[in-house]
């Protein structure tokens, strides 16, 4: 469970980092997001779930 924490807390401090560094790009960025459909967003979050599970795959063996 620690090291569940510890990278949990690594994960919100990647997320972080663009909100601090590029605010004004962030929400260019967001306001393109809008306007995306909804299959084209469901399948960049399906590709990063995938890339997600191979990286911890590939990481714990």
């Amino acid at each position: 469970m620690k090291y569940f924490l510890c990278v949990l807390g690594m994960v919100f401090v990647i997320e972080g980092l663009p909100y601090v560094a590029f605010p004004e790009k962030v929400k260019a960025y967001l306001s393109k997001i809008q306007e995306m459909s909804a299959s084209t967003l469901r399948l960049l979050g399906l590709s990063a779930i995938i890339a997600g599970m191979t990286l911890v795959y590939f990481g714990t063996s």
